[in-house]
């Protein structure tokens, strides 16, 4: 079996948006156009979300680009998506969401070492925009540092 290459796509919102409480590896259900079109890297996260609905986790508005070459069989870009988490995982995740403010957001889509492609899942707390001001300072900081870093 070859080896596949290493896909990631990630949420660069999602840091800045949220506090990241804690993280989940979640498999996902996919058609085999989506698989295609995700393995030539058409994917985005920006504008997904996570719902808790009738004990499952669903991913909305995850963008998976049509794939070029599939002709009647593709998929709709937008559709809804099933989450594969365990019992204890989904109630885990359930007993988190309830607090105020905390919410699922997706933060990656990878292919892991098996070859299955994964999304990482996040519960997370918004930020306010003071904080997002501190994230941009702390993010400016370690650029400066890393320039001071180079010189020398």
């Amino acid at each position: 079996m070859a080896t596949p290459k290493h896909i990631e796509i990630k949420n660069k919102k999602a840091t800045y948006e949220y506090f990241i409480i804690q993280t989940y590896e979640a498999g996902i259900m996919l058609q085999g156009t989506e698989i295609k079109s995700i393995r030539q890297g058409f994917a985005n996260l920006n504008d997904a979300y996570c719902i808790l609905q009738k004990g499952n986790v669903i991913v909305k508005s995850l963008f998976i680009k049509p794939y070029s070459e599939a002709a009647h069989f593709n998929h709709e870009a937008r559709r809804d998506r099933l989450l594969l988490l365990n019992k204890t995982e989904i109630r885990k995740i359930e007993r988190q969401v309830t607090e105020k403010g905390m919410t699922i957001i997706p933060t990656r889509l990878y292919l892991n070492e098996r070859g299955y492609i994964k999304l990482e899942i996040a519960v997370a707390k918004g930020k306010k925009i003071y904080d997002k001001r501190h994230s941009i300072k702390e993010k400016d900081n370690k650029k400066e540092m890393d320039r001071i870093n180079k010189i020398r």
